[in-house]
């Protein structure tokens, strides 16, 4: 019992630190502090460094070298692509619109599983998978942003394709999750990740004004890499380890409720008519796909 508490508290820090990061992040890129690129390729570099000073105090197991193979074409979906397109999307949208977005990755990864994985799809599914993915076009379309500088259509486009690029990395790391404990591949993970980020992150990183940082943009900068990377791939492992895939999708739903008032909170988005319609459809949509389906007598 007290296990199941501690997994559904892992569950929770990690919607908690995922729903304020849309925020953070964007106040720090917005501020022009650090670029987005620049931003993507310092939060791996320090997350990954994280990742293997933990690695020699924790029990390892070896890769096998097919392996490798597998893990670089999943760092390049789930660490570069994913974050690339996350962080300049959110460059140009706001945290409600990018939070929102991200909830449809159940939808994704059921159309993905279901092409790939060759696994059933319901009716009930694909009825929510429709109303996820409209909620999304609506958002992506029409939605607006508090700041005048933001291009919406282009960033929740990005966002979008973000959640699909993580989506087909949940899909490839599938098979090795069952096979290998989290600790002992999210190391080689992030290094390949952090490899083939060099080259689009090195100049962005390279114009950072250090000098310039505030205490507030310092901490923001440390809380990306260790909450919201290193924390959230710390606490995931464990909560997935004591849930079901149900339980943990339907706390997906908390990231836009955490993002969108903490950024209104801060001022830093606004709430509309649109905007609750929109997300209203993606919720619905993704509960109907993660929904188990009735058991027949």
């Amino acid at each position: 019992m007290e296990s199941r508490r501690f997994a559904i508290f892992a569950l929770f820090m990690v919607q908690l630190l995922y729903g304020l990061n849309y925020t953070i992040a964007k106040v720090v890129m917005n501020e022009s502090y650090i670029k987005p690129f620049g931003f993507v390729l310092l939060r791996v570099a320090g997350a990954t460094l994280l990742f293997w000073i933990v690695s020699l105090f924790v029990p390892q197991q070896k890769i096998e070298k097919r392996d490798f193979i597998k893990l670089f074409v999943a760092a390049l979906f789930g660490v570069v692509i994913n974050m690339l397109f996350f962080f300049k999307g959110l460059e140009f949208t706001s945290p409600i619109h990018a939070s929102a977005i991200m909830t449809i990755t159940p939808i994704i990864i059921l159309i993905l599983s279901a092409y790939i994985l060759k696994e059933k799809v319901t009716t009930l599914k694909i009825i929510g998978v429709a109303l996820g993915l409209t909620g999304a076009l609506i958002l992506t379309i029409y939605g607006k942003s508090a700041r005048a500088g933001d291009n919406v259509p282009l960033g929740n486009l990005l966002i979008f394709l973000n959640a699909i690029s993580y989506s087909i990395y949940v899909i490839l790391i599938k098979k090795l999750t069952a096979k290998y404990h989290p600790f002992s591949f999210i190391k080689w993970l992030f290094l390949f990740g952090l490899i083939i980020l060099i080259p689009f992150g090195y100049n962005e990183f390279l114009e950072v004004q250090w000098k310039s940082f505030t205490p507030h943009i310092t901490f923001s900068v440390l809380f990306v890499i260790v909450g919201a990377t290193f924390g959230t791939y710390v606490f995931n492992p464990l909560a997935l380890n004591k849930l079901k895939a149900s339980t943990v999708g339907i706390f997906i739903y908390l990231q836009p409720v955490i993002a969108g008032l903490f950024a209104l909170y801060i001022g830093a988005d606004f709430i509309d008519s649109l905007k609750i319609s929109a997300m209203l459809l993606i919720f619905i949509g993704v509960y109907l796909v993660i929904k188990k389906p009735k058991l027949s007598n």
